[in-house]
């Protein structure tokens, strides 16, 4: 079984970036006398454009007009261009949704057009026309994303699963693989998968004993999964999948929410632009899934595995959104992964969990990787729509009096043995995941460096596997425990449970672990930034440069006769590996941190009302509810919630009386949302 993470293989470079070895030059914009470089890989006659804000109006008419996709843009300079070109599409890369349209105008993100033309069109020829209008901002290629590795993963029938008989000591799930879950809780134990030349210690592992005292998940809080389908109907995630209650029944064709996609009861898949997700396709391999289990499988229902923040046997842990972009051997492109982020956002989802990415710039290219961008200003000059998506999630998810102001994007570092972190993932505002094994050492193949701000268990096969043999290893017909992750899987559309290995299988981890603390919060009443709550993930975890002394040895390829036998100098990697990720010191800090949540102003328009539950801003035990000016709105409480209606144009004060008081500003106006903006 090999380690797996997805990665975008092939650079692509907009017409104003720096050239990467792996692409030629084929030209230059005399104008701008920046080189046009047009990468392996780039689709043909495809391209993606910003336009500067002064063409806005001029945009919206011609959308307005076409009904959202047209064959020109309305400027004329642009259409010059575009008829020689040969266009036949040209669609806004996120779809109007009316709930948010104006933060995404603030972000300047409806100013992105993909435009389609004749491809038998040089695409070089192509970016020099596009990219002398003054008209236009920005402009990259597109292109699919891809996979780095195919490797099959060890498979455990949900039948042979349970077959075992559950066990169950204190706060412990009762789930019966609760005990392959190393990784949640290491006591050093001998296990199987100690070899001679490699053990374990205890403590290498996210925490979880002591977390679970204090928090095993919240409803509330959504995980958005990118990647391939999670399997929403296994019987182990089915209770913890986000379910968009507003769509009908998720296959009538029709987008109920009117938020611009149809059909999204649970995600959307966007590499068939359906809302229908697959997990059967020629080529699944079940990754989803896999890393949708260690977030968020339903703990403590007696079958199975456990998540890190998978509630109990009610279900009631965090929500898994499966936002797709593998679908069997089909990929979603640059374009519709800049979609999906921003979809997160504004559906709800406060943690973006990505084990996918570019490979890293010091990428061996002799064992066959194409190097990524180096620095932080090559990947925001190469990948500028990828940046903007990334940095609307971070800034917009979650709300200003919720348990947390914006997102966490977290991604896996990488899998290419190499000393930087693989971009998205190094991007300053996202948290690189590194891997370890269950010694604290890194894992052989994971990467590593100063980006890295956090490590989490991701196997070692290469270091606890018996070189030239396999690792389904059985014993009395039952798999034996590997070295490498367990959690929820689906082979050939069949659910069931297996194992794999990667920074793909770290990064969910430090997901999960984000998802319980902000569980946490949330119950506490304690509301974040994102950057406060990252920041406090990196103080909480465990320093672990004091383990990376002497050498490990490890066997490259090591199920085959030929494994290559490497040595590691540990002293490498000190000061590259971030800190490991601590679920327990971290609800710990979790009290004393960060700031009171308290209930939000209000902005509705005449004959509108709202809904607010007030144990989720932690107002507790209330009595009374009093209307400064009743002409302007009403206010009652109903069950533990505060019911506002608008009356007329204004502002009021309203004032619930608890233990203590708490005063909000409602705002009624003519064509007012919920952000106030009009």
């Amino acid at each position: 079984m090999k380690k797996y993470l997805y990665y975008i293989v092939a650079v692509v470079l907009m017409a104003t970036a720096c050239v990467n070895d792996d692409v030629a030059t084929q030209g230059t914009s005399q104008e701008q006398n920046k080189e046009v470089v047009i990468p392996n890989g780039a689709n043909p006659g495809e391209v993606i454009i910003k336009f500067k804000p002064e063409m806005e109006v001029i945009l919206d008419e011609c959308m307005t007009r076409s009904g959202g996709e047209a064959t020109r843009s309305g400027i004329p300079s642009t259409d010059e261009v575009l008829d020689i070109l040969g266009a036949y599409s040209f669609e806004r890369v996120f779809p109007v949704d009316p709930r948010h349209e104006v933060r995404t105008r603030e972000e300047g993100l409806h100013l992105w057009y993909i435009v389609r033309f004749d491809e038998n069109e040089d695409l070089r020829v192509a970016f020099e026309r596009l990219s002398k209008l003054g008209e236009v901002d920005k402009i990259q290629c597109n292109r699919e994303l891809k996979r780095a590795h195919t490797g099959e993963p060890i498979f455990v029938s949900c039948a042979e699963a349970e077959s075992r008989i559950a066990t169950r000591s204190s706060n412990m799930p009762d789930d019966p693989d609760l005990y392959r879950h190393w990784s949640y809780f290491n006591n050093g134990a001998t296990r199987d998968f100690v070899s001679e030349r490699a053990g374990i210690v205890a403590g290498a592992d996210v925490g979880c004993l002591e977390a679970w005292e204090m928090c095993t998940g919240d409803e509330e809080i959504i995980v958005a999964v990118m990647d391939e389908a999670v399997m929403w109907s296994h019987p182990d995630l089915q209770a913890n999948i986000w379910t968009n209650e507003k769509e009908k029944d998720g296959v009538s064709g029709s987008d109920d929410d009117g938020n611009g996609y149809k059909d999204d009861k649970y995600g959307y898949n966007f590499v068939r632009d359906t809302g229908v997700l697959s997990w059967t396709s020629n080529g699944s391999t079940g990754h989803g899934t896999h890393v949708a289990g260690t977030i968020a499988a339903v703990n403590d229902n007696g079958i199975g595995c456990s998540g890190i923040a998978g509630g109990g046997d009610k279900g009631n842990g965090v929500k898994i959104m499966s936002l797709q972009l593998f679908d069997g051997m089909n990929a979603s492109t640059l374009a519709l992964e800049a979609r999906a982020m921003k979809y997160a956002a504004d559906n709800g989802a406060v943690i973006l969990q990505c084990s996918w990415g570019y490979n890293s710039a010091k990428a061996n290219m002799i064992m066959g990787y194409t190097p990524g961008p180096a620095t932080e200003e090559e990947w925001a000059a190469t990948y500028p729509l990828e940046k903007e998506a990334l940095d609307y999630f971070i800034h917009r998810a979650g709300s200003p009096n919720g348990v947390i102001n914006g997102g966490l994007a977290i991604f896996a570092s990488g899998n290419e043995y190499a000393a930087q972190s693989s971009f998205p993932a190094a991007y300053s505002k996202c948290i690189s995941v590194a891997a370890i094994a269950a010694d604290y050492t890194p894992a052989s193949y994971s990467n590593y460096g100063s980006e890295v701000l956090l490590s989490a268990p991701g196997g070692d096969l290469e270091y606890y596997g018996t070189p030239g043999e396999a690792d389904e290893q059985y014993e009395d017909g039952v798999l034996k425990e590997q070295g490498a992750i367990y959690s929820t899987l689906v082979q050939n559309g069949v659910a069931g449970y297996g194992y794999y290995e990667g920074t793909s299988m770290a990064c969910p981890h430090v997901s999960g672990v984000a998802a319980l603390g902000l569980a946490y919060a949330k119950q506490q009443g304690r509301h974040f930034t994102w950057k406060e709550f990252r920041d406090l993930m990196y103080s909480t975890a465990e320093d672990i440069d004091s383990y990376f002394t002497g050498e490990k040895l490890y066997y490259m390829r090591h199920t085959s006769a030929g494994a290559t036998p490497i040595k590691m100098n540990l002293a490498d990697y000190r000061g590259k590996m971030g800190r490991l990720v601590d679920a327990g010191a971290l609800l710990n800090a979790i009290k004393g941190s960060g700031r009171d949540m308290c209930l939000p102003n209000t902005y509705l328009a005449p004959g509108q009302s709202v809904t607010l539950p007030l144990a989720k801003y932690g107002v507790e035990g209330a009595t009374k509810v009093e209307v400064e000016n009743g002409a302007i709105a009403e206010a009652k409480l109903n069950n533990g919630n505060l019911e506002i209606s608008a009356k007329s144009v204004g502002q009021t004060r309203i004032t619930v009386k608890a233990e203590e008081e708490h005063t909000i500003i409602v705002t009624v106006r003519k064509g007012a949302s919920d952000n106030g903006w009009l």
